[in-house]
């Protein structure tokens, strides 16, 4: 049944109807577009490619950049529930960083804490479910001197902070 623009209708129907191989399905779940391998390679070419439009940004935009691009590049699906989302976590911490106690008066929460939080937050995925904030504090640290750009925090007050969020996504 064709209609004034030449499409027949029932060719589009019929074209739409996609079997679970042509979604590219998970052989687990079913789901369309995450496929295991597919996934995990649209990750690692996702966080190549966050972390170089981060780049652009600065260390702590290349930081948060991978993370994001591991998000995008591995879909909304499962490599992304082993990601972290650096837009959820910065709001979170940005409502809540007043609130801790090590907060004192005249830390500004981008310029200062935020990178803090970053680096706990944005390398978390890098590491096994079960590690330890403390057994991988030295590469945490050196993170923080590559990303804390003009914070006035040194490592000794930034690593609550970083530890917080690692923690929080544990």
């Amino acid at each position: 049944m064709s209609n004034h623009d030449g499409i027949d209708r029932s060719e589009v129907k019929h074209m739409s109807k996609e079997t679970k191989h042509d979604l590219n399905a998970d052989p687990i779940t079913g789901e369309p577009g995450s496929h295991p391998v597919g996934t995990g390679i649209g990750g690692v070419g996702g966080a190549a490619a966050g972390a170089a439009i981060g780049t652009m940004a600065g260390p702590l935009g290349t930081l948060i950049g991978g993370a994001i691009g591991a998000i995008v590049g591995g879909g909304a699906g499962h490599a992304a529930a082993e990601a972290i989302d650096p837009t959820r976590e910065e709001a979170y911490w940005r409502a809540e960083y007043a609130n801790a106690d090590y907060y004192r008066d005249g830390l500004d929460f981008d310029r200062d804490l935020h990178p803090a939080y970053a680096v706990g937050y944005a390398n978390r995925a890098r590491y096994p479910a079960d590690a330890r904030f403390e057994d991988h504090e030295s590469d945490l640290e050196r993170s923080w001197h590559e990303v804390k750009g003009e914070s006035r925090l040194e490592w000794n007050e930034a690593r609550r902070a970083s530890q917080d969020a690692w923690n929080r996504l544990s």
